[in-house]
């Protein structure tokens, strides 16, 4: 399974992609940083981002694209900016017809450090070693996509299960009602 992890940002958007299957060891293919200047146009930032994540796809044609679920913070300014870029990912994505996923950024760093509540440099030195990097990627964010990308690898067999019992349960369920 080959997955580009996007950490949402306007100044900066990390994107990773990582290839392999839960319980055996992973490759990273590419990790870094799309950038935007702080005072150009807001239009003109999303077209940046949405550019820098079109060549990614274009590059390492993923099959799953996974980006960090926006969650609520103090900053609206700073959530805005981050909604609107992670908007920008899944349309990029959806466009291609790849399927979109979305992690909480405590569900991320749970997978990756067995603790929801890791600081960035946990989640940095895990990175590197389950991807056995020299180093942990910087800036955090593209560390940050990384870890998005690990989270979906080792989550996705057990999401999809649990989504097709569900669906199965469902089509019974309705099946039942009809006979």
């Amino acid at each position: 399974m080959r997955v580009l992890g996007v950490d949402p940002g306007l100044t900066r958007c990390g994107v990773g992609v990582v290839e392999g299957v839960a319980g055996r060891p992973l490759t990273m293919l590419g990790v870094g940083v799309v950038r935007t200047p702080v005072d150009a146009d807001l239009s003109l930032r999303l077209l940046a981002v949405e550019q820098g994540i079109e060549q990614w796809l274009d590059e390492h044609r993923p099959e799953f694209v996974t980006v960090e679920r926006v969650f609520s913070q103090h900053n609206v300014r700073t959530v805005m900016g981050t909604a609107q870029a992670s908007a920008v990912a899944m349309l990029c994505a959806a466009r291609r017809g790849i399927p979109v996923a979305l992690h909480t950024p405590s569900e991320v760093k749970a997978a990756v450090t067995g603790n929801g509540r890791a600081d960035k440099a946990q989640v940095g030195a895990m990175v590197t070693r389950l991807l056995r990097l020299s180093a942990p990627p910087k800036p955090a964010d593209a560390a940050d996509a990384l870890a998005l990308a690990i989270c979906h690898i080792w989550r996705a067999p057990a999401q999809n299960r649990l989504q097709q019992a569900v669906a199965l349960h469902t089509a019974h369920a309705t099946k039942g009602r009809t006979a």
